[in-house]
């Protein structure tokens, strides 16, 4: 055993060395890395922006993703799409470490982060660069948001969404039709109405979660492997829980499932009179801490 670890540790130091001896004629490789990587805090805080407008049909789709930073969307009826995003980095080197890509056509827009130029050490021990997001939409849109490392804040939609692999607090206003929520480390906020078949999904969730409901939604609620429990401020809405821990509610007729499984937090069931708008919470929580 002691003999190969001694052998993967001199494998891994030749394998080093040679990248090392590799770059050390060109002035872009290896060492100049280090060199920026030792550096990089002198040249203080880079910015540079994106601005972009497009028009989109009714019923487009609109997708994010692999950011690092928040997403905030505002809603009107309009069929302009208004993109900002503004990125910082703490130098010039570590802004190329990773690009956003944008492209557009009336059917769907498409914003996305993805590797840059940078060498293998930049990309390994450098700082990764931050991204923050600033939409304009329509409302008759389909929201698919995935691989994010931020807060996101969405405003009224016509149309469902998808979000899933989330790092952070996900707040939207109104969906309808469809709602599927995966692997979000943070508190949900959703308002929902006129809901499909299959209409909500929320799995692998840490945190709690609102679903604000409008009195047009009928729905059975199922909620399984729950650490937390699950609560209704509706009114004539009884939240059942048998002997195995689950949860089940039957809303209005019922009819549109509301599928919970593997959530570390609460449920609760409010409804839509109380429907605050995502990017509105936002602003009064951001004034109320002087961001």
């Amino acid at each position: 055993m002691k003999r190969i670890v001694i052998l993967v540790v001199l494998v891994l130091l030749a394998g080093v060395a040679g990248i090392v001896v590799r770059s050390a004629n060109r002035p872009n490789g290896t060492v100049a890395e280090l060199r920026g990587l030792v550096s990089h805090n002198a040249t203080g805080d880079v910015r540079d922006e994106i601005r972009q407008t497009y028009q989109l049909s009714p019923g487009a789709t609109v997708e994010l993703s692999n950011l690092n930073g928040s997403i905030k969307i505002e809603t009107s009826q309009t069929n302009t799409a208004e993109v900002l995003i503004e990125r910082t980095a703490d130098s010039q080197d570590s802004l190329s470490r990773r690009k956003v890509m944008v492209d557009a056509d009336n059917s769907g827009l498409r914003i996305r982060g993805q590797r840059g130029d940078a060498g293998f050490l930049s990309r390994i021990f450098g700082s990764r660069p931050s991204e923050k997001v600033t939409l304009k939409l329509p409302r008759q849109i389909s929201l698919i948001v995935k691989g994010v490392n931020g807060a996101i804040m969405v405003g009224e939609l016509d149309g469902p969404v998808d979000v899933r692999g989330i790092n952070g607090r996900v707040q939207i206003a109104q969906a309808t039709g469809r709602a599927d929520f995966k692997g979000i480390n943070g508190n949900i906020v959703v308002g929902l109405r006129d809901l499909m078949t299959d209409g909500v999904s929320l799995n692998g969730i840490n945190g709690n979660i609102e679903l604000q409901l409008a009195q047009s939604v009928n729905a059975d609620l199922d909620a399984k492997g729950m650490n937390g429990r699950v609560v209704s401020d509706m009114p004539g809405v009884v939240v059942e829980k048998d002997k195995r821990g689950s949860f089940s509610a039957h809303i209005g007729t019922g009819g549109s499932a509301i599928a919970v499984h593997g959530i570390n937090g609460n449920v609760r069931l409010t409804s839509a009179q109380v429907l605050t708008t995502a990017v509105e919470t936002l602003d009064k929580s951001s004034a109320a801490k002087g961001n």
